[in-house]
């Protein structure tokens, strides 16, 4: 949820209007995560896995990909990309964040890894998403999994959508669910318990989501609602930044994840 501020740490803009893709003229923005090698170069010396029938847009039942697509695939859903970026990347989820369907043949590798490690978006302005910082998150292998499975073309894969969220089994349910499918659990660990490191924060951490220091300086529904919406964008990589969900979590959704917080320890 938030990083605990000790001092004013400077903002930093970025634009989302990608070079390459401005030259390629495609897409009314620029282009997000991305990462790795065409599917061709993988199918020509891995080991392959079917994936399962994909929707109208993605390639088709019979597809196979190597098992570093398939990894990129399952750490998207993982890591909430697709909360973002749409399922396969196809969009559709905010008009502030792009489609991933055609990122893979405009950005280099190099470029789609490094906005993955050092985030993207406008930084001060909690009404428009921002794209974290992965690179104290992920490991070099997800990374290149993840740029390999948008350099394929996001394929379907079979067993990887995200967590379902239970209905009528009150808000708390939902939202122990929803802090797995937004990808909450990855940096505030299991059960809010926190600990996933963050090097230039004062305590070197992600700050937990339980405990007495929460419930103190997020005593309402309010103070943690609006955590969840603006995030703490606080400086530059390779500080870990949380993003402005405002723009994608509906107020719904930030509701069970207040009644599931407030079950913690």
């Amino acid at each position: 949820m938030e990083e605990r501020e000790t001092g004013r740490a400077e903002k930093h803009s970025q634009t989302w209007v990608w070079p390459a893709v401005a030259i390629a003229a495609v897409a009314v923005v620029a282009a997000g995560t991305a990462v790795g090698f065409g599917v061709g170069n993988w199918r020509s010396h891995t080991t392959t896995v079917t994936v399962a029938g994909a929707t109208t847009s993605a390639p088709s039942a019979a597809a196979v990909v190597s098992p570093t697509v398939a990894a990129g695939a399952h750490t998207f859903v993982q890591f909430a990309c697709s909360q973002c970026h749409g399922p396969q990347g196809q969009g559709g989820v905010s008009p502030y964040v792009p489609s991933l369907t055609t990122v893979g043949r405009t950005l280099t590798v190099a470029q789609l890894t490094r906005i993955i490690d050092h985030g993207l978006g406008e930084s001060a302005n909690p009404t428009k998403p921002y794209m974290p910082v992965w690179g104290e998150v992920l490991s070099t292998t997800q990374v290149n999994d993840l740029v390999a499975y948008i350099r394929a073309g996001l394929p379907a894969v079979s067993e990887n959508d995200p967590v379902p969220i239970p209905q009528g089994q009150g808000p708390a349910v939902a939202g122990a669910a929803l802090y797995v499918r937004y990808g909450c659990i990855n940096c505030h660990g299991p059960n809010g318990l926190g600990g996933v490191p963050n090097p230039l924060s004062p305590d070197r951490t992600i700050p937990p989501l339980s405990g007495q220091d929460f419930r103190h300086e997020f005593n309402t529904d309010a103070k943690i609602a609006a955590v969840i919406r603006s995030g703490s964008v606080i400086g530059k990589a390779p500080i870990v930044s949380m993003p402005h969900w405002g723009g994608i979590i509906p107020q719904s959704d930030v509701t069970a994840l207040i009644a599931y917080l407030k079950t913690l320890k």
